[in-house]
């Protein structure tokens, strides 16, 4: 605006002779444009911030519907169980255009529930009367052509009875009448894993598998107890799990001796409320070896190990004093404190794909973009794995030496290429820069045929308390959190190894009493004891 006041002006008056006036007017035009030009670099750079603030806001805000309303899977729609070549996405198939075009509806059909050929069974028959077994039209007595069988699975509730033990005395009435003291005979007390209180090893196999197999409550299974006619106070049942883990902390120190010996260890932690710690959040840490299945290719395959430890924090410290001595191969997520331990550390692509289908939640279902890229790289790498599952270590070891570095290597290559095109604060680029931070650790896979690609079997094991969690809520005191802990492991180590739990608690009751001091416990160990049940 002034500088078409000024030029109006000018319109009715010739221009000044005199240079250094000139030269005024035209440095002051040259600062009015550069202050023009400064005004709208300046709106540019604030709508350009406007406009990332608001898609950063977009893009967490789908995250957080996703995570609210979403099914928790982490596989795409449509997608089947194995996502397409990158080829394929860019240049989808003609079939498959033909298909999204003449979509025809398909009934779900529901799993029937299917009856266990070991469950008992008893037979009723409904048979017709003696007298409809002749034949209307003859007269001639009919014969039996074959039958139609039909199961239905009967429940029989929960039947608690109480055990007796009668000890009878027996004193010498000669000694009686002529003596000081008369010598009394008796049976000794029965071991019991807790003398002098009403708890069977069944009873304590029940309340524990309850709670830390199913997620039961203590007062839940208080009010459950009352139904049959037992009152068992919830505080009665916490003093019995707690004096349970103390008797038993040599068995999980004994697992732990022989776990921090295994070539191939994991982990993973979660969150836990202890109502009387000081600090806001203590941690439940989860390690462990082994797999679903012991590998193909061992006649006798190293235990399944699976322990929990409670502490008050989530330091680098717990886990480099609970893998002391440990240097092996140790399986995590992107948590840093596992840095302080002296295990190599190998990453997970589980955790790192979850990054891509994140961005490709935000991206829409209908687009294809660099999400799905990404992801049709880390599935075929899982595709390697999935082909070889059956394999031994060696022969797994060898196809990734050989297929899964090439799929890597165009996989670095795209990674470097997106870091300079996309904004590092937008969910794809934190995807991309995790997956850069994390590429050493994600290599590591590559140089041992017992380690896993990802950690999902940790993440599998910390389930089950995560889930409990969510029924008790809270630990009242850190010695509940310990008790926890060790019988979260016995739970879980029994599981891992094929056994049911409850079977193998009541007989490690049943057998553990009966030991000496220092007597050899590794036949209790879960993968070596013989059950009663």
């Amino acid at each position: 605006m002034r500088y078409n006041s000024h030029m109006k002006k000018r319109d009715n008056n010739t221009l000044p002779d005199d240079i250094e006036a000139l030269k005024a007017m035209v440095l002051e035009l040259q600062n009015q444009q550069l202050a023009q030009q400064a005004d709208a670099a300046r709106l540019q750079q604030e709508s350009e911030r406007w406009k990332r603030d608001f898609y950063q806001l977009l893009e967490k805000w789908q995250l957080e519907l996703k995570k609210r309303f979403a099914a928790s899977t982490e596989g795409l729609p449509g997608q089947g169980d194995l996502f397409n070549e990158i080829e394929d996405i860019l240049q989808p198939d003609a079939d498959e255009v033909a298909a999204e075009q003449h979509i025809a509806y398909t009934r779900k059909v529901g799993r029937r529930a299917r009856l266990d050929a070991s469950l008992p069974r008893k037979e009723i028959v409904h048979d017709i009367s003696d007298d409809e077994k002749t034949c209307e039209c003859c007269g001639t007595d009919m014969h039996r052509m074959g039958e139609d069988v039909s199961e239905k699975l009967d429940f029989i509730p929960a039947k608690v009875q109480v055990i007796r033990h009668i000890r009878p005395k027996y004193s010498c009435r000669t000694c009686e009448q002529h003596r000081t003291e008369s010598n009394i005979k008796q049976a000794p007390v029965p071991p019991s894993m807790l003398p002098k209180s009403i708890a069977t090893p069944s009873l304590l196999g029940q309340i524990i598998t309850a709670k830390f197999q199913y997620g039961l409550p203590l007062y839940r299974q208080e009010a459950m107890f009352k139904q049959f006619g037992a009152d068992i106070s919830r505080q009665t049942m916490s003093r019995w799990l707690v004096a349970v883990s103390q008797k038993l902390e040599p068995l999980y120190q004994r697992m732990h001796d022989i776990l921090v010996q295994q070539p191939v260890l994991w982990t993973d932690e979660t969150t836990l409320k202890v109502i009387q710690s000081e600090k806001s959040k203590s941690y439940m840490w989860v390690y462990g070896c082994g797999g679903d299945k012991p590998p193909p290719d061992s006649t006798s395959p190293p235990p399944n190990i699976v322990l929990y430890d409670y502490q008050d924090g989530r330091g680098g410290t717990h886990p480099k004093d609970f893998l002391k001595g440990y240097r092996g191969p140790l399986q995590v997520d992107g948590y840093q404190g596992y840095e302080q331990t002296d295990a190599k550390l190998a990453g997970c692509w589980a955790h790192a794909r979850r990054k891509f289908v994140d961005a490709k939640t935000v991206q829409g279902k209908k687009k294809t973009g660099k999400a799905d890229m990404a992801i049709a790289f880390i599935q075929k790498l899982h595709r390697v794995e999935k082909r070889m599952a059956d394999k031994s270590a060696e022969e797994r070891l060898s196809a990734r030496q050989t297929e899964s570095i090439a799929i890597l290597k165009d996989f670095r290559k795209w990674l470097d290429t997106q870091a300079m095109h996309v904004p590092p604060t937008s969910i794809i680029g934190k995807a991309v820069q995790y997956t850069l931070n994390q590429w050493s650790k994600l290599q590591v896979y590559l140089t041992d045929g017992r380690i896993n690609i990802d950690n999902n079997r940790a993440e599998r094991a910390i389930k089950p308390f995560v889930i409990g969690r969510k029924a008790w809520l809270f630990a009242n005191t850190h010695g509940g959190a310990d008790a926890s802990a060790v019988l979260y492991s016995l739970v879980e180590t029994a599981k891992a190894n094929d056994l049911q739990p409850i079977d193998y608690l009541v007989s490690l009751f049943e057998q553990w009493p009966l030991l000496n001091d220092n007597d050899n416990i590794d036949h209790l160990l879960p993968w070596n004891i013989k059950t009663s049940l």
